[in-house]
């Protein structure tokens, strides 16, 4: 700790000589991150929730209401089926889904409204026949395959 702030000397000059003393003795040689950039993010304004955020990216985390969160995995759920290798997996990923769906449409909202209905696996597995890699030829485009 220094010695305190004399009477009379203006506090930002105390500050300024008590810094270069500090340069002086090298004090500031072996910081952590010497003669590095600065991080990205830092000419934004103050965020006081800046360490809940960077946490949560850290982690991996997200806060949705439930109901938009459903939405966004009901999307993504429609996305993997498309793309699925088979027509037993597509089958899985939106039965799967529709549960989830059904529960929420049922129950009270706990935020914005759903916005989804369940999706009709049937319509959603012929999609999947009319994709162009179903056209390749894996064998299970012609149906061959049932819950």
């Amino acid at each position: 700790m220094t010695e305190r702030k004399p009477p009379g000397v203006p506090f930002e000059s105390w500050v300024d000589k008590q810094i270069q003393d500090a340069q002086g003795r090298g004090d500031f040689d072996r910081l952590p991150g010497v003669g590095e950039p600065l991080p990205a993010g830092l000419d934004t304004p103050y965020d006081e929730l800046w360490w809940i955020r960077r946490k949560m990216a850290r982690e991996g985390l997200a806060v949705l209401p439930p109901a938009l969160a459903l939405r966004k995995e009901a999307e993504d759920t429609l996305a993997a089926a498309l793309a699925a290798p088979s027509e037993r997996i597509v089958r899985k990923l939106i039965t799967d889904v529709n549960v989830k769906i059904r529960e929420m449409m049922f129950r009270p909202p706990p935020g914005p409204p759903l916005g989804k209905k369940p999706y009709d696996v049937e319509d959603v597995v012929r999609q999947w026949r009319e994709r162009p890699a179903a056209a390749g030829g894996t064998g299970e485009a012609g149906g061959s395959e049932v819950q």
